[in-house]
């Protein structure tokens, strides 16, 4: 009787090590698929800009001049992603079925604006968000001339005073605007320049703009240009735009503004 007694408290002590054993390897294997799992997530390849295509329509995509990751420094390539490949592309497709839904037969993403019906939110939001991006993307560079040159830099110096005082009132208006929408330089009708910024996808071209003007500059300030790497500190964000804010770009924009 003792012997069998005995006989089962080892098997039971065997039996417990095992079980402690087999969790062990659980927690394990566990553990190595979680690290794998978020390791994949995290090398979550990039897309490839020239493989973004809007649906067929008036306006399509201006082509990016860099790769997604080329900003990587200052902007993250995930958002370069889904800033160009969603949110443009997203403005462009429902900009395409406004003109046609109002039968507007136009192809002069300028004329539109200057003529917009504000009360039309589908064709305000979208051709907003369709011009407003393309300047965006168009004025950044991973290889930025980084300060204006000849009329432009004269200009600056005689309105603002110098350039960093231009950057500090477009942080300030970037800064101050009050949820999502975009700070802006621009050439006013009698040629001056003026600093101003307008919410969601409105722009200074549209009527009743609170500072008229055709934009030189623009610089974003919706959440998803800067949320992924800067969550909240947008000061931040606009502080890193000047890197790679190309005044070569800028320059060329306001040869034809003016």
């Amino acid at each position: 009787m003792k012997k069998g007694i005995l006989l089962m408290s080892v098997l039971g002590v065997l039996f417990f090590a095992q079980s402690c054993e087999a969790k062990k390897d659980n927690t394990k294997t566990t553990t190595e698929e979680t690290v794998k799992t978020d390791t994949i997530h995290a090398e979550e390849p990039i897309g490839n800009p020239t493989d973004v295509k809007a649906d067929p329509g008036t306006f399509q995509i201006k082509p990016l001049k860099y790769g997604y990751d080329e900003l990587n420094e200052y902007i993250d390539a995930k958002t370069m992603e889904i800033h160009f490949s969603k949110h443009y592309l997203g403005y462009i497709n429902k900009l395409n079925a406004a003109l046609k839904e109002s039968n507007n037969k136009s192809n002069d993403i300028v004329e539109i604006l200057k003529s917009m019906d504000m009360n039309n939110g589908a064709l305000r939001n979208n051709a907003g968000g369709y011009y407003n991006h393309m300047l965006y993307f168009d004025i950044m560079s991973p290889s930025p001339q980084k300060a204006p040159t000849g009329d432009l830099k004269a200009k600056i110096e005689s309105t603002f005073g110098s350039t960093e005082e231009l950057i500090k009132l477009l942080d300030e208006a970037g800064a101050k605007r009050f949820g999502s929408g975009w700070a802006w330089l621009v050439v006013k009708a009698d040629g001056s320049l003026a600093v101003t910024s307008t919410a969601n996808q409105d722009n200074p071209l549209m009527p009743g703009a609170e500072v008229a003007g055709t934009p030189i500059l623009g610089i974003d300030v919706w959440e998803h240009a800067y949320y992924l790497k800067y969550q909240n500190k947008r000061d931040e964000y606009l502080k890193a735009f000047t890197n790679v804010l190309d005044w070569k770009q800028v320059e060329e924009n306001y040869k034809k503004a003016k």
